[in-house]
């Protein structure tokens, strides 16, 4: 008799949970900080700011893709300054689950939420900044925690609740000069995002029903 042939083990898709990914974590958001420092400085310093225009101009006609740019630009200094620390931590808690998830997390947040701010925002001004992502990453971890029921995920949804629940008033009309509309739609977007990849708590298996 021939021997049976060894089990083919199925690939792991990069969007399946595993342990975390403290390292890949630090070098995404390492890089995604370097990525809007120097856009920034090369916007300012060698454009005098125009790369601004890339930001979400409602409803205006050929320039929806700009929602791929708009969380990547910021007003000057000040503006990119206070979008910083909790762009940096917010991510690097996200992307700890695993840097596919991440990049598929960003995804959602920029495309859906950006899309809806150029569907639904003010119209005759430019929605930009890394806020859209920042209230994104944020009702991501809520979301998980809320669609997981784990200890681990509960634990980073308490964590990034107590440093970052506050911000959560600014999904709420207010300064004329902050879009209100990209942190609403951003903030929807990431809870959607996590739906899509944690709808489904671990030990409820497909098609399990209770009798």
């Amino acid at each position: 008799m021939r021997p049976s042939p060894p089990p083919v083990r199925p690939r792991k898709s990069p969007l399946a949970p595993g342990r975390p990914q403290i390292g890949p974590a630090l070098w995404t958001t390492a890089a995604l900080i370097a990525l809007i420092w120097v856009q920034e400085i090369v916007d300012l310093f060698g454009f005098g700011g125009r790369l601004d225009y890339y930001g979400i101009e409602p409803r205006v006609p050929g320039t929806f893709w700009h929602v791929l740019t708009a969380p990547f630009l910021h007003y000057g200094f000040p503006h990119l300054i206070a979008n910083t620390v909790p762009l940096a931590v917010l991510a690097f808690m996200s992307a700890v689950r695993g840097v596919g998830r991440f990049l598929a997390v960003t995804l959602v947040v920029a495309v859906v939420g950006g899309g809806l701010v150029w569907l639904l925002g003010r119209g005759g001004s430019v929605h930009l900044g890394a806020s859209e992502l920042i209230f994104g990453y944020l009702a991501y971890l809520l979301g998980v925690g809320w669609w997981e029921r784990t200890p681990a995920a509960i634990g980073v949804a308490v964590v990034a609740a107590v440093l970052y629940g506050s911000i959560i008033w600014g999904v709420l009309p207010g300064n004329p000069a902050v879009s209100w509309e990209s942190h609403l739609f951003g903030f929807l977007a990431g809870l959607l995002a996590a739906a899509l990849l944690h709808g489904r708590r671990p030990g409820k298996a497909a098609g399990q029903k209770r009798g």
